[in-house]
């Protein structure tokens, strides 16, 4: 494997999808775009992509993928997000409840492509 390979295996990615009510539009989209804002400054940042999906005339999924150099500059700027909400006063599960936003989390690693 070159080491370009090797570094590119290394890659982490954290992909999350919100079901999102029209209604909560507004207040959802700024808090996403204020923390990918923040997480452009974290050390291992990569890229970051915000898509949406429209689901019916109630709700949109919005998914949103950022790419980090490891999962360790994934801890990282988790831990930064963290310190934010909390010096903010800021209660994610909260607003999502309050907002009727659901909500599915993880972290990814690419798979070495297909031989043959």
């Amino acid at each position: 494997m070159s080491n370009q390979a090797s570094v590119e295996s290394a890659r982490a990615y954290r992909l999350d999808r919100f079901i999102v009510p029209h209604a909560a539009r507004e207040e959802f989209l700024p808090r996403i775009h204020s923390i990918h804002a923040l997480l452009k400054t974290q050390p291992g940042f990569i890229q970051d992509f915000l898509l949406e999906q429209p689901i019916d005339d109630q709700c949109f999924s919005l998914v949103t993928l950022v790419e980090w150099q490891d999962q360790a500059s994934i801890a990282a700027a988790r831990m930064e997000v963290k310190a934010r909400y909390e010096k903010t006063g800021f209660n994610p599960q909260q607003a999502m409840e309050q907002l009727g936003i659901t909500m599915e989390m993880g972290n990814y690693k690419s798979l070495p492509a297909a031989l043959g």
